[in-house]
């Protein structure tokens, strides 16, 4: 999910240059989508600019106001009709905006995510789950399917539905229900899932249970941080569960007593700018001389260092040794050799 507003972007914006500067960043790391909010008709405009210099698929979040759905799908206005449409029909009031949403949809083959959340369950399966005749996982399940029953009275077929919760169990639950019943896609997610260490969390217990059974088409990690962490933690997620190959895996040391090098402050400089080359190679940063070849030998490239020296390595042969302000610089020198 973009976190800037947007609603200042034209062609010849400052603003659209750093937009798409942040969006090949985000497509390096391993993003594949970006959804972008959309309060208001500059938004939706600007959105059409911004995708028309990007081969991303952008998808407009929209509620309340389905004319919002129209001007991101206008073919008069400049610019490229956005790939989805995120909406919740429950929030946008009366059967025809739902159906001029969805013949927008149809004309450009856009295709339109269903949204549901613990919040907008409808009044009626609420009271049940407050009276305990329903779970909340049960009654998102249900909130989905009677969002999908309209697209199907109106023979629109090209949706995803995502049900998302706070909870990990809630999520897991409502996702393997509805799973049973239909086979439309499923864009699975944690909602709200906190700060980094409890979003990565609560993200990897319920994605890895639902993929491994097969459940969900797209994933999205919620966390109160960068969105740059956010596409790392869904990358290494699905690297980690065999449902993406490729790119540099990174192997680094924690804390620790013998560790004479900082890896931390290498890693915080070189995470991003590693996890965005197209190589499948693994690379480690190890904390001291002791560990650091053997225990990284596997590493198609290896940096360890203690007493102001740093030694390069290759699959456990040492390389050169160096001093460890140059560790930056010769580092890359063996990187670019790869």
């Amino acid at each position: 999910m973009w976190k800037e507003e947007i609603s200042d972007v034209n062609e010849n914006s400052e603003h659209l240059e750093k937009i798409l500067k942040d969006i090949n960043n985000l497509k390096a790391l391993g993003c594949d989508i970006i959804r972008f909010a959309v309060p208001d008709a500059e938004s939706a405009k600007s959105l059409r600019i911004i995708q028309s210099h990007t081969d991303v698929p952008l998808v407009a979040d929209i509620h309340f106001d389905y004319r919002l759905a129209l001007t991101c799908l206008d073919e008069s206005l400049p610019g490229t009709a956005v790939a989805a449409i995120r909406i919740n029909p429950g929030n946008i009031g009366s059967r025809e905006r739902v159906e001029a949403v969805v013949n927008a949809c149809e004309a450009h083959n856009a295709l339109i995510r269903i949204g549901v959340n613990s919040g907008s369950i409808p009044h009626d399966l609420e009271e049940k789950v407050l009276d305990g005749s329903l779970s909340r996982s049960d009654a998102l399940c249900e909130a989905a399917l009677r969002e999908v029953e309209i697209f199907n009275e109106l023979n629109f077929s090209n949706v995803v539905v995502s049900m998302k919760a706070s909870s990990v169990e809630e999520t897991i639950k409502s996702n393997e229900a509805f799973a049973l019943v239909s086979d439309i896609p499923l864009h699975i997610g944690v909602t709200e899932a906190g700060p980094l260490i409890t979003g990565v969390v609560k993200s990897t217990l319920a994605f890895s249970h639902l993929l491994k059974e097969g459940i969900g088409s797209t994933i999205r990690v919620s966390l109160s941080s960068s969105p740059e962490n956010e596409v790392i933690t869904a990358r290494e997620i699905l690297h980690e569960c065999g449902l993406r190959k490729g790119g540099v895996s990174l192997v680094s040391c924690p804390r620790c007593g013998r560790m004479g090098f900082d890896v931390h402050g290498f890693m915080n400089r070189w995470q991003n700018k590693l996890l965005s080359l197209d190589k499948e190679i693994t690379v480690a940063v190890m904390g001291c001389v002791v560990n650091g070849p053997g225990e990284g030998k596997h590493a198609d490239l290896g940096i360890a260092g203690g007493g102001g020296k740093a030694i390069l390595f290759r699959h456990g042969k040492i390389l050169k040794t160096i001093d460890e302000k140059d560790a930056d610089i010769e580092f890359e020198k063996e990187l670019m050799k790869l």
